[in-house]
């Protein structure tokens, strides 16, 4: 629904040079690694510029002003939720990897003894499990590290392990709110309560574990060399504590949105004052300084305003009038159909634009089809390496080695998996019906 007053810009020549604008500045978001330019950088440019022009548009011609005030402010009040959730979750990582947590983790892994692929095997589980909370960004990138300290050059070990760290990581996001940002922006977007998307668990963890066990058919079964003489990191004083008050703050956001009806980054804000308030006493008492600011400093920022671009970059996409095209896809076409397109979609296109382009054009759809979206955006991104923020992450960690040309070597495992868990979905919501 479009507030009074608004006017439909999609056939005039105004609209189509938007339209132009945006398809220029998403080529160079997705041609990154191309031009060596950071993919926050068009993205911030063409979501901030869209509204400047589409406002200079409005009152050159006369138009009343009161709809574009009225998207703006909704857009802001979106992005904030998510931008402020995404905040203070790299916050809590990044304090944890300033306190060791994630060193000690990769020490036991290294020096369990395992074989190749028993640490597939090991390194996949974490991801799937870890992603939910950590997010698969930033999970992937820790596991990824893993694989490289323990192995440089045997890339049938690296590039499977790789690639089932990515499937991994995207399907453990996929069932939880807050396990990936298409998730997150569902959730917040009140198409399904937190219980809802638990549901996708059978989904997620079968299309993973299939595809795992074909890629693991590919990995040696000898132990690698062993790492020699490695001091035992420790995890530093407070580092225990915070790891409790990361799942306090966790469960902060999920009790904020289901009981208390307030946006999920309130919860989230409210776990970070009190990390803050624990440092503090904590310099107080035993003179330890965590600076939270430092940690702060370390955040990603990038990832953040690609966010903030993307989103403003769709909603004036929204504005305009172009994605109510899209609604039409679903009145054309079965809306099973169009999401599982909406998953391979979002694997050449990277599916946080595509999942806001679906939840800006807001079709009329069930539980179950809001469901289906928000798995295969999430899963779906996994098919090429560039498709999702871990593929792209583990890429850059692993320069050279994982590749879009290795990944895509793999990629029918991929597929099948991809099957199994649209498959999963069907049985499990359209046949059984077990969906609440």
């Amino acid at each position: 629904m479009h507030p009074e007053g608004w006017v439909d810009l999609t056939g005039s020549m105004f609209g189509l040079a938007m339209l132009l604008f945006f398809i220029a500045g998403y080529f160079f978001i997705a041609t990154e690694e191309k031009y060596q330019i950071n993919k926050a950088k068009p993205a911030l440019f063409m979501g901030t510029a869209m509204f400047m022009m589409i406002a200079a548009y409005y009152a050159i011609n006369g138009f009343s002003m009161d709809p574009l005030h009225h998207n703006i402010e909704h857009l802001i009040l979106e992005i904030s939720e998510i931008f402020f959730f995404l905040y203070v979750a790299m916050t809590f990582i990044e304090a944890l990897i300033e306190r060791n947590v994630f060193e000690v983790l990769k020490y036991k892994l290294i020096t369990k003894g395992l074989t190749y692929r028993q640490l597939f095997w090991a390194t996949g589980i974490i991801a799937f499990f870890l992603s939910p909370v950590a997010d698969n960004l930033t999970t992937a990138l820790i596991l990824s590290t893993v694989l490289i300290t323990l192995e440089k050059d045997r890339k049938d070990f690296l590039v499977p392990g790789a690639i089932n760290i990515v499937v991994a990581a995207n399907a453990g996001g996929a069932w939880s709110p807050f396990g990936d940002i298409t998730t997150l922006m569902a959730w917040t977007a009140g198409k399904g309560v937190f219980t809802d998307f638990l549901y996708l668990f059978p989904a997620s963890v079968l299309g993973w574990l299939v595809t795992a066990y074909l890629l693991s058919r590919f990995v040696p079964t000898e132990k690698p060399a062993e790492l020699g003489d490695v001091e035992a990191p420790q995890i530093h004083h407070g580092g225990k504590t915070i790891i409790y008050l990361g799942v306090f703050t966790i469960a902060s956001a999920v009790l904020s949105k289901q009981l208390l009806h307030l946006p999920p980054m309130w919860g989230m804000l409210f776990g970070l004052s009190i990390l803050k308030l624990y440092t503090y006493q904590l310099k107080k008492r035993v003179k330890i300084d965590i600076n939270i600011f430092s940690s702060v400093a370390k955040i990603e920022h990038d990832t953040l305003l690609f966010f903030v671009g993307i989103l403003a970059a769709v909603g004036g996409l929204h504005f305009l009038g172009f994605l109510d095209m899209a609604v039409k896809l679903y009145e054309t076409f079965s809306p099973t159909a169009v999401n599982i397109g909406v998953g391979i979609l979002s694997a050449i296109v990277d599916n946080v634009p595509v999942m806001s382009a679906v939840l800006k054009a807001n079709p009329e759809l069930g539980l179950d089809q809001w469901m289906l979206v928000t798995l295969t955006a999430g899963v779906g991104g996994s098919l090429i390496s560039f498709g999702s923020a871990a593929g792209v992450g583990v890429m850059g960690k692993m320069h050279g080695v994982y590749t879009f040309g290795s990944h895509m070597k793999y990629a029918w495992t991929i597929a099948i998996g991809y099957i199994v868990s649209v498959s999963v979905w069907y049985v499990q919501y359209e046949i059984l019906g077990i969906m609440h």
